[in-house]
């Protein structure tokens, strides 16, 4: 039970990290070969490519989970912990409802890639692992909405303050 309650606090965060890793690494390479020795390579292009996807869905869910995204929120300040509450449970459903129905869609664009067998043209392998992007962040970002759906109702219940998330400026 530790694992899975270390694993939910912190996979985002971890696979950002992996990914980022990536990202700077394979850039760096291609950066000094570039400069040195006049050549570049498509594959090193490829997983700067898809490690800034993967980072931007994975970076998305984050989000959701920290409710860091943007969002105006001069009138919440005004409002009790129940009205906060219900605008926020209600913000959420209204997403939970776009990300099942993107996750839907873009899981669809994965099983045709699949279907026709379609290859990235640097390093040769099945888009569907580059493709997975979309839908696995989508997958991330609807378990997380309900993390927070769950929390939000809590609150409410309870008439204690909503979760806000942290703030980036004060």
């Amino acid at each position: 039970m530790n694992f899975l309650r270390t694993l939910d606090k912190n996979a985002e965060r971890w696979l950002l990290l992996v990914f980022y890793v990536m990202l700077v690494i394979t850039m760096a390479i291609e950066v000094i070969r570039r400069e040195l020795f006049a050549f570049s390579s498509i594959w090193g292009e490829e997983i700067v490519r898809y490690s800034f996807i993967y980072l931007a869905w994975i970076g998305a869910a984050a989000a959701v989970k920290e409710r860091a995204h943007i969002r105006i929120d001069v009138i919440l300040h005004y409002l009790g912990p129940r009205p906060k509450a219900l605008i926020y449970i209600f913000g959420d459903l209204v997403m939970f409802i776009v990300a099942l129905v993107a996750l839907y869609w873009s899981f669809e664009t994965v099983l045709v890639s699949a279907k026709f067998g379609s290859v990235s043209h640097g390093l040769r392998i099945s888009m569907v692992w580059f493709l997975m992007a979309v839908p696995a962040g989508f997958a991330l970002i609807v378990w997380r909405l309900l993390q927070s759906f769950l929390r939000d109702w809590r609150s409410l219940r309870d008439g204690t303050p909503v979760f806000e998330g942290d703030k980036l400026f004060d």
